[in-house]
């Protein structure tokens, strides 16, 4: 990120404040929208700090959240002239799909734009500060510690990753007893947990932009894998790791809406793997050394086709082989309050001979969601994931 855009601003006032934490309620509207593209809402204020207008970004290719606050100021007849705009992360300078967004707001006279977050992606990453400040707009940009600029990274923790790691932020999901059991020995799972955790686990789902699942659970469970609990503007893609490839042509992951995209370790489709592409699923070959999937690649290949947030399902191998990847970025555990006895594992990890190999994390959330307990972890802290710095 360029230095000029890590500027903290003099002093914010109450109603500064406020009126971010307004533009971060819309940028939340715009979960299950706007991917790849990051989620941003924007507020404009007149000099008493009255509201004009206000909007966040729409889906891709269409209207930003600064381009549309600015139409809601004009749809309510107001004029932007020496107006405050609130956004949540820096407004976009380069051409896209759509204009910069930066130019939008000076065309239309906004006089001072606060800023909770830099915009990480090269092509806008303080150019977008530059060329306000250019233009004789007054631009700030929160501490990067701010709780509200922490608040704006979370909302797209994904699409920060995307374009500071090249590859999505992952999260791996797992439903499970008190004693970590995800299903019975005959795979019997449904239901560990309860309503309200599922349909919690769907509004998981649908903030991703892509989610997860393996051969054995395809084959055992024969999921969707879909949003259906929430309602969604979009269906995130789905996504198989079949390194054989034998799923069954009749599998509901190959049912509409959209495609499936496969990753499979065969040099050739063969005839299940036509089969499969008749069924209008991409057949995507990444081998590693011992004729499984590459996981790391596929992470990283999931980067490049526009994936912010990976959201992953899957039983206790593939969950324990994306682990040792050292690539998930954070754990979404539900525990139900029943004890299974023997059963399947949470994750298969091989065999420890010492504690200090154990995976350490630490939580970032836990809170009741119905009669259930779900916890947010994350690894030891570093890197991507440490707190970020205090602005210069």
């Amino acid at each position: 990120m360029h230095p000029d855009s890590v500027h903290a601003p003099a002093a914010l006032s109450r109603q500064d404040l406020d009126h971010l934490t307004a533009a971060l309620e819309l940028a939340e509207l715009a979960i299950g929208l706007t991917d790849p593209n990051p989620r941003v809402g924007c507020v404009i204020t007149n000099a008493q700090g009255d509201i004009l207008g206000a909007g966040h970004t729409q889906p891709a290719g269409q209207a930003h959240a600064e381009v549309m606050a600015l139409r809601d100021v004009q749809a309510r007849g107001h004029d932007a002239r020496g107006a405050t705009a609130y956004v949540t992360l820096e407004p976009c300078a380069h051409h896209g799909r759509t204009p910069p967004c930066c130019d939008a707001l000076v065309a239309a006279g906004i006089a001072r734009v606060v800023m909770a977050l830099g915009d990480p992606n090269p092509l806008v990453g303080g150019h977008g500060v530059q060329r306000l400040r250019a233009a004789g707009v007054q631009a700030d940009v929160l501490p990067t510690d701010h709780p509200l600029a922490v608040a704006a990274r979370e909302l797209n923790i994904g699409f920060l990753s995307r374009m500071e790691r090249g590859r999505p932020f992952v999260r791996m999901k797992i439903a499970a007893t008190l004693d970590g059991r995800t299903a019975l020995h005959n795979g019997v799972s449904q239901w560990i947990t309860g309503p309200e955790a599922r349909a919690d686990g769907h509004a998981w789902r649908r903030r991703a932009g892509a989610v997860l699942t393996g051969i054995g659970t395809a084959k055992e469970d024969n999921p969707r894998m879909d949003v259906r609990e929430v309602p969604t503007a979009r269906q995130p893609q789905r996504v198989l790791v079949d390194s054989r490839l034998t799923l069954f042509p009749d599998a509901r992951l190959l049912d509409a809406p959209g495609n499936l995209w496969i990753y499979h370790a065969q040099p050739e489709p063969g005839p299940l793997g036509q089969a499969l592409m008749a069924r209008h699923a991409e057949l995507i070959s990444l081998p590693d050394p011992r004729g499984k999937v590459d996981l790391a690649a596929m992470i990283q290949d999931l980067g490049g086709r526009g994936i912010n947030e990976l959201h992953l399902e899957a039983g206790n191998k593939l969950n324990g082989s994306l682990l040792r990847t050292g690539l998930v970025d954070e754990l979404l555990v539900y525990l139900a309050p029943m004890l299974m006895g023997d059963g399947r594992g949470m994750v298969d990890l091989g065999t420890l001979t010492a504690l200090d190999q154990a995976p350490r994390y630490e939580v970032v959330d836990m809170r009741p969601v119905g009669q259930d307990i779900r916890l947010r972890l994350r690894p030891s802290l570093g890197g991507f994931l440490s707190p970020p710095s205090t602005a210069r």
